[in-house]
Protein backbone atom coordinates (compact mmCIF):
# COMPACT_ATOMS: atom_id res chain seq x y z
CA UNK A 1 0.00 0.00 0.00
CA UNK A 2 1.21 3.61 -1.19
CA UNK A 3 1.31 5.16 2.32
CA UNK A 4 0.89 8.82 3.14
CA UNK A 5 3.48 9.54 5.56
CA UNK A 6 1.65 12.47 7.55
CA UNK A 7 -0.42 10.14 9.67
CA UNK A 8 2.66 8.40 11.34
CA UNK A 9 4.71 11.93 11.68
CA UNK A 10 1.85 12.95 13.36
CA UNK A 11 1.60 9.66 15.48
CA UNK A 12 5.37 9.84 16.46
CA UNK A 13 4.80 13.37 17.44
CA UNK A 14 1.97 12.83 19.75
CA UNK A 15 3.06 10.21 21.83
CA UNK A 16 4.71 11.23 25.28
CA UNK A 17 6.04 7.58 25.48
CA UNK A 18 6.62 4.34 23.67
CA UNK A 19 8.07 0.94 23.85
CA UNK A 20 11.62 0.01 23.39
CA UNK A 21 13.16 -3.27 22.30
CA UNK A 22 16.80 -4.13 22.28
CA UNK A 23 18.92 -7.12 22.52
CA UNK A 24 19.33 -8.56 26.12
CA UNK A 25 22.88 -9.01 27.37
CA UNK A 26 21.77 -11.29 30.13
CA UNK A 27 19.79 -13.91 28.04
CA UNK A 28 21.56 -13.71 24.53
CA UNK A 29 19.01 -13.72 21.40
CA UNK A 30 16.08 -12.59 23.62
CA UNK A 31 14.35 -9.04 23.03
CA UNK A 32 13.90 -6.96 25.90
CA UNK A 33 11.03 -4.58 26.08
CA UNK A 34 10.56 -1.13 28.18
CA UNK A 35 8.58 1.46 27.93
CA UNK A 36 10.36 5.01 28.51
CA UNK A 37 9.55 8.50 27.55
CA UNK A 38 9.68 9.71 23.89
CA UNK A 39 10.42 13.02 22.70
CA UNK A 40 11.08 13.86 18.48
CA UNK A 41 13.84 15.55 17.26
CA UNK A 42 13.65 18.26 14.03
CA UNK A 43 14.02 15.08 11.84
CA UNK A 44 11.63 13.10 13.01
CA UNK A 45 13.54 11.20 14.98
CA UNK A 46 12.64 9.40 18.29
CA UNK A 47 15.07 10.86 20.75
CA UNK A 48 15.71 8.93 24.81
CA UNK A 49 17.26 10.16 27.83
CA UNK A 50 18.15 7.14 30.02
CA UNK A 51 19.96 5.81 32.70
CA UNK A 52 23.60 4.48 31.95
CA UNK A 53 23.03 2.00 34.73
CA UNK A 54 19.46 1.14 33.02
CA UNK A 55 19.24 -2.40 31.26
CA UNK A 56 17.96 -1.39 28.46
CA UNK A 57 20.90 1.23 27.84
CA UNK A 58 23.31 -1.67 28.77
CA UNK A 59 21.96 -3.08 26.10
CA UNK A 60 21.85 -0.70 23.37
CA UNK A 61 25.51 -0.26 24.07
CA UNK A 62 26.40 -3.75 23.11
CA UNK A 63 24.01 -3.59 20.24
CA UNK A 64 22.61 -0.52 18.35
CA UNK A 65 19.91 -2.59 16.78
CA UNK A 66 16.89 -1.53 18.17
CA UNK A 67 12.60 -1.12 17.52
CA UNK A 68 10.25 1.07 18.71
CA UNK A 69 6.09 0.92 19.32
CA UNK A 70 4.21 3.81 19.22
CA UNK A 71 0.39 3.18 20.15
CA UNK A 72 -2.04 5.92 19.53
CA UNK A 73 -4.53 7.35 21.99
CA UNK A 74 -7.22 4.13 23.68
CA UNK A 75 -10.13 3.81 21.37
CA UNK A 76 -11.55 0.76 23.21
CA UNK A 77 -10.38 -1.47 19.71
CA UNK A 78 -6.52 -1.60 19.18
CA UNK A 79 -6.92 -3.37 16.13
CA UNK A 80 -8.68 -0.22 14.61
CA UNK A 81 -6.72 2.08 15.94
CA UNK A 82 -3.09 3.26 15.10
CA UNK A 83 0.23 2.37 15.53
CA UNK A 84 3.49 2.23 14.58
CA UNK A 85 6.70 0.37 14.83
CA UNK A 86 10.51 2.02 13.96
CA UNK A 87 13.03 -0.27 13.12
CA UNK A 88 16.76 1.12 13.08
CA UNK A 89 19.86 1.16 14.79
CA UNK A 90 20.50 3.85 18.32
CA UNK A 91 23.49 6.00 18.73
CA UNK A 92 24.45 7.95 22.07
CA UNK A 93 24.93 11.68 21.14
CA UNK A 94 25.23 14.87 22.59
CA UNK A 95 22.53 17.33 22.21
CA UNK A 96 22.79 20.89 21.90
CA UNK A 97 21.05 23.59 23.98
CA UNK A 98 18.50 23.79 21.71
CA UNK A 99 16.97 20.66 21.68
CA UNK A 100 17.64 20.13 25.11
CA UNK A 101 15.45 22.47 25.67
CA UNK A 102 13.15 21.22 23.00
CA UNK A 103 13.20 17.87 25.07
CA UNK A 104 12.77 19.55 28.63
CA UNK A 105 9.00 21.21 27.17
CA UNK A 106 7.84 17.50 26.15
CA UNK A 107 9.72 16.06 29.50
CA UNK A 108 9.73 18.53 31.92
CA UNK A 109 10.50 16.00 34.67
CA UNK A 110 13.80 14.65 32.86
CA UNK A 111 15.33 17.89 34.45
CA UNK A 112 16.29 16.28 37.26
CA UNK A 113 18.06 13.38 35.54
CA UNK A 114 20.48 15.13 33.21
CA UNK A 115 22.20 16.01 36.67
CA UNK A 116 22.51 12.04 37.15
CA UNK A 117 23.93 8.96 34.73
CA UNK A 118 21.44 10.16 32.11
CA UNK A 119 22.50 10.48 28.69
CA UNK A 120 20.93 11.14 25.19
CA UNK A 121 20.23 8.67 22.39
CA UNK A 122 18.49 8.81 19.20
CA UNK A 123 17.15 6.09 16.88
CA UNK A 124 17.70 5.83 13.69
CA UNK A 125 14.97 4.73 11.71
CA UNK A 126 16.13 1.93 8.76
CA UNK A 127 12.32 1.10 8.11
CA UNK A 128 8.40 2.09 9.29
CA UNK A 129 5.61 -0.43 9.61
CA UNK A 130 2.88 2.12 10.20
CA UNK A 131 -0.54 0.17 10.82
CA UNK A 132 -3.58 3.40 10.76
CA UNK A 133 -6.57 0.68 11.56
CA UNK A 134 -7.93 -2.53 9.62
CA UNK A 135 -6.55 -3.09 6.13
CA UNK A 136 -4.38 0.45 6.29
CA UNK A 137 -0.97 -0.57 6.75
CA UNK A 138 2.77 -0.97 4.87
CA UNK A 139 6.11 0.16 4.98
CA UNK A 140 7.73 3.29 5.11
CA UNK A 141 11.61 2.95 3.78
CA UNK A 142 14.57 5.00 5.05
CA UNK A 143 15.06 7.00 2.18
CA UNK A 144 11.68 8.41 2.46
CA UNK A 145 12.08 8.91 6.11
CA UNK A 146 15.19 11.01 5.93
CA UNK A 147 14.17 13.26 2.93
CA UNK A 148 11.07 15.00 5.29
CA UNK A 149 11.20 18.57 5.32
CA UNK A 150 12.50 19.40 8.23
CA UNK A 151 12.51 22.97 10.46
CA UNK A 152 15.79 23.30 12.44
CA UNK A 153 15.20 23.73 16.57
CA UNK A 154 17.62 27.27 16.01
CA UNK A 155 14.32 28.28 13.58
CA UNK A 156 11.94 26.54 15.85
CA UNK A 157 12.70 28.54 18.77
CA UNK A 158 12.01 31.33 17.00
CA UNK A 159 9.13 30.71 15.60
CA UNK A 160 7.34 29.50 18.78
CA UNK A 161 8.51 32.72 21.04
CA UNK A 162 6.77 34.53 17.69
CA UNK A 163 3.66 32.79 17.98
CA UNK A 164 3.27 32.31 22.23
CA UNK A 165 2.61 36.22 22.71
CA UNK A 166 -0.85 35.64 20.75
CA UNK A 167 -1.99 31.21 22.09
CA UNK A 168 -5.32 31.14 24.30
CA UNK A 169 -4.68 31.84 27.73
CA UNK A 170 -3.65 28.27 29.66
CA UNK A 171 -1.92 27.11 26.57
CA UNK A 172 1.50 26.42 26.58
CA UNK A 173 3.67 25.49 23.52
CA UNK A 174 5.83 22.17 23.37
CA UNK A 175 7.08 22.24 19.88
CA UNK A 176 6.76 23.10 15.93
CA UNK A 177 7.52 21.28 12.99
CA UNK A 178 6.87 21.29 9.46
CA UNK A 179 3.84 18.95 9.94
CA UNK A 180 1.97 20.12 13.08
CA UNK A 181 2.04 21.80 16.20
CA UNK A 182 1.93 20.41 19.76
CA UNK A 183 0.65 22.15 22.89
CA UNK A 184 -0.73 21.96 26.38
CA UNK A 185 -4.24 23.30 26.44
CA UNK A 186 -5.87 23.49 30.04
CA UNK A 187 -2.85 20.81 31.28
CA UNK A 188 -3.89 18.04 28.27
CA UNK A 189 -1.31 17.96 25.41
CA UNK A 190 -2.79 18.58 22.62
CA UNK A 191 -1.52 18.72 18.39
CA UNK A 192 -2.90 21.50 15.97
CA UNK A 193 -2.67 19.01 12.36
CA UNK A 194 -1.80 20.80 9.57
CA UNK A 195 -3.65 20.07 6.35
CA UNK A 196 -0.75 20.67 4.47
CA UNK A 197 2.56 20.46 4.89
CA UNK A 198 4.94 24.02 5.44
CA UNK A 199 8.21 25.13 4.93
CA UNK A 200 10.19 27.19 7.71
CA UNK A 201 9.28 30.61 5.45
CA UNK A 202 5.99 29.25 5.35
CA UNK A 203 5.56 28.39 8.76
CA UNK A 204 7.38 31.96 9.76
CA UNK A 205 4.64 33.89 7.53
CA UNK A 206 1.77 31.95 9.26
CA UNK A 207 2.35 32.25 12.67
CA UNK A 208 -0.67 34.23 13.13
CA UNK A 209 -3.18 31.90 12.11
CA UNK A 210 -1.45 28.81 14.03
CA UNK A 211 -1.93 30.76 17.13
CA UNK A 212 -5.99 31.91 16.48
CA UNK A 213 -6.16 27.96 15.45
CA UNK A 214 -4.87 26.20 19.32
CA UNK A 215 -7.38 25.39 21.48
Amino acid sequence: MNLSVAPAIHLLHEAGHATLATHSTQLAGYPYATALPCVVDEAHRPLFCISLLAEHTKNLLADPRASLSVVGAENGNIQAGARMTLIGDVERFEPSPELVARYLRYQPDAKQYLELDFAFFRLHPKRIRFIGGVGRMGWIEEERWTTLPVLAVEEEAGLLQQIAGNVPARTHLLGLDCFGIDYLANGQRARQRFTEVRSAGNLAAAAPRIASGLR
